[in-house]
Parts: structure tokens; sequence; C-alpha cells
């Protein structure tokens, strides 16, 4: 992982994030996999709440700044000050600014300079990579 020798908060052996995480998760988070753009029942939730990251519950994200990308991955113009982290990604003969959880180094998805005001910023993140909290009512 590109962020392995970085020091976070959380931090677990290969092994035991494979004893908590599902394949998927694991693939995603941990070897900066991406799924399949549409398969996450995530990118068509709207309602209010929190998005956690799946492997450390650390909050990343909250339903006010997500918005419709149509890129069929959960998108957000901004995340809660201090949960990410930014690395250059050069993977796939491209630059790209990948994001990770700035307390496990998880592997969310991709940062683009093409999201709506007022930041501009698309944080197109893998929902594998999320666990979205409803907000109580």
């Amino acid at each position: 992982m590109a962020t392995s020798n970085e020091q976070f908060t959380v931090n677990k052996t290969e092994d035991q994030w494979r004893e908590q995480l599902t394949p998927e998760q694991f693939r995603v988070l941990r070897q900066h996999g991406t799924e399949r753009a549409g398969s996450s029942p995530l990118d068509k939730v709207y309602g209010p709440g929190t998005y956690k990251c799946s492997a450390c519950g650390t909050p990343l994200f909250t339903s006010d700044t997500k918005f419709n990308s149509g890129t069929g991955w959960p998108s957000f113009y901004a995340p809660i000050e201090g949960a990410i982290a930014t690395t250059v990604d050069r993977s796939f003969f491209m630059t790209r600014v990948e994001v990770h959880c700035a307390t496990c180094g998880g592997h969310l998805g991709h940062v683009f300079p093409d999201g709506p005001a007022p930041t501009g910023q698309r944080y197109c993140m893998n929902g594998v990579s999320l666990e979205f909290v409803p907000e109580q009512a």
C-alpha cells in the first residue's frame, strides 16, 4: 500500500485486516482496488447521516456534501476536516490524487477537480470503503 510507511492511529497486520474485512473491502481498502461502477448501493443513498470508514469507523463525509456525480460511485464535494489524507497515484498511465482514511490509511478512492461549488472537488469513493450511519430522528 502506498501509505505503508506512514504512521496511523489504527495499525493492524495484513492478517488482522483480512479477518476483519470482507474480501472486497480488503481488496479496495488495503490493496488499492476499485469496485465496479454502479455496484454500491451507497451511490443512491441521499438521506441525512454520516459516511464512516468501513475499516476503522472514522467519520469521513456527511450527507450534506454528497451529490450525484453520475459516475456510479458515491461522490462528495468535501470531507470532514482532518478525516482524510491524500497521496499521488501514478498507476494506469495517469496521475491522480488518491484519498485515504487519515486514521487507518485505508484506500477510499480518488479526488478530481471537476466537482460542484463550493469546493469544485469530486471525492469519488468506493462504496465498500464506507459505512453509512443514518442520522437519528
